[in-house]
């Protein structure tokens, strides 16, 4: 017996036509950021060591190490909530639970990188 269904409508309701290749992209995209932002990071850590309180405050201080460390966290965290989006998606079954899986991720990365800014923001006040 011949099939006279096109290839889409074959495919229709089998797998994923979404957005595969948008958060695989945006999963590379963040990792190539992320490399001279944590070379930078580990370096201005690494010229720290030893340094007193003062001194490392004066280098979060500094603007552009300020921004930086904000910019890191923001890119980190989601970088991270778009990894465990991927875990959370293939070993799940039940779509409430995942949903709320889903959910609370990225309350929990949202919250640190508020939290995580906030810090940065209080040290560079003097705070």
């Amino acid at each position: 017996m011949r099939s006279y269904e096109t290839a889409v409508s074959r495919a229709h309701g089998r797998g994923s036509t979404k957005n595969g290749f948008s958060h695989w992209w945006r999963q590379r995209i963040t990792s190539v950021l992320l490399v001279p932002l944590l070379a930078w990071l580990a370096g201005g850590l690494a010229l720290q060591a030893g340094a007193d309180l003062e001194s490392a405050r004066a280098w979060v201080a500094f603007p552009l190490n300020a921004t930086l460390l904000i910019v890191a966290l923001a890119v980190l965290f989601y970088h991270a909530a778009l990894g465990v989006q991927v875990v959370i998606e293939d070993y799940v079954h039940l779509e409430g639970l995942k949903v709320a899986s889903l959910m609370l991720l990225y309350l929990v990365c949202f919250a640190l990188v508020v939290a995580g800014s906030l810090a940065v923001v209080r040290i560079a006040l003097g705070g």
